[in-house]
């Protein structure tokens, strides 16, 4: 048991990695609808503050309020009903949400609105540079859900094996898990098997 906590723990880690990984790809959809928003709000002649006050009230009818997005526009509707400014709204917004594209959206947006340079078109910009990311990365997965799907039934072949083996032959795994070199085999077969895994979860894993 104790040569298995490491693996375990390690295994645990990436579950909580994928988990991570998947809700920062829904906020990516998300916070896409929300800037599209904003871009038509700016262009039917709303002020920025009032285009996201526009925003937080579309998005409601759209995601329930636990919904990240939901969240983080009712924060930023808040603060901007403070007289906060929108420059310093968004740049508070960017650095407590882990996202390339909302930093990188944030800067060039900040930067535009205080020099005068076209909203519009950079939200459109970053929007189809978003659009661009889901696309390529829903290929991707596209491709390689078959391969996932094998990896899975593969890694779960030894214990099936080990499973069989100890039902329909006791005496043997006794004899193997019961003497210094059984042991010493097992352990070595699961270190091949961890690092087969290992190798295997990186070789699917393509960050977009």
């Amino acid at each position: 048991m104790i040569v298995l906590m490491p693996a375990g723990i390690w295994m645990y880690r990436e579950f909580l990695n994928e988990e991570c990984k998947k809700k920062e790809q829904e906020f990516q959809k998300q916070f896409r609808e929300m800037i599209q928003t904003v871009s038509s709000a700016l262009a039917t002649g709303y002020s920025v503050e009032n285009a996201f006050y526009e925003t937080q009230k579309e998005l409601q009818v759209m995601y329930p309020p636990q919904v990240r997005v939901s969240k983080e526009l009712l924060i930023i509707a808040r603060k901007l009903r403070m007289n906060i400014p929108v420059e310093q709204v968004l740049e508070e917004f960017a650095c407590h949400v882990p996202s390339e594209d909302v930093r990188s959206f944030v800067t060039v947006f900040v930067t535009a609105k205080k020099s005068g340079g076209d909203m519009i078109g950079i939200i459109r910009n970053t929007t189809n540079q978003i659009g661009d990311k889901i696309e390529v990365k829903r290929e991707i997965d596209t491709l390689l859900s078959a391969k996932k799907y094998e990896f899975q039934i593969m890694s779960a072949v030894p214990y099936g094996i080990i499973g069989y083996m100890s039902l329909s032959f006791p005496e043997f795994m006794g004899q193997l898990y019961g003497n210094v070199l059984g042991i010493g085999v097992m352990t070595v077969c699961l270190l091949v098997y961890g690092s087969a895994y290992y190798l295997g979860v990186r070789i699917l894993r393509i960050d977009v």
